[in-house]
């Protein structure tokens, strides 16, 4: 067995329990997420608040993808299959 799969092997328990921990305190996590998002716009004074809107978005795209890893079938490690040409014949 080769170190990477290694690793994987011994990761995945813990991705688990991630991710199941994040299905069970998912609200807690978004309300922090933009408690933190409000809480740095405001020491800023707006100056950067379209990044900041960005960023929390980002990490709440995140935080969905972990939280309902198992409801959208094995993990592809996350990537999604992208459009190609045609194939030509």
């Amino acid at each position: 067995m080769g170190l990477l799969n290694n690793m994987k092997a011994k990761l995945g328990p813990a991705k688990d329990k991630v991710s199941h921990l994040a299905q069970q305190h998912e609200g807690k996590i978004q309300h922090g997420l933009e408690k933190a998002a409000k809480t740095v716009d405001e020491r800023t004074k707006g100056k950067y608040s379209d990044r900041i809107h960005t960023g929390t978005g980002k990490a709440k795209h995140a935080m969905d993808r972990l939280a309902h890893r198992n409801d959208h079938g094995p993990d592809t490690g996350g990537t999604t299959p992208q459009a190609g040409p045609p194939p030509t014949s």
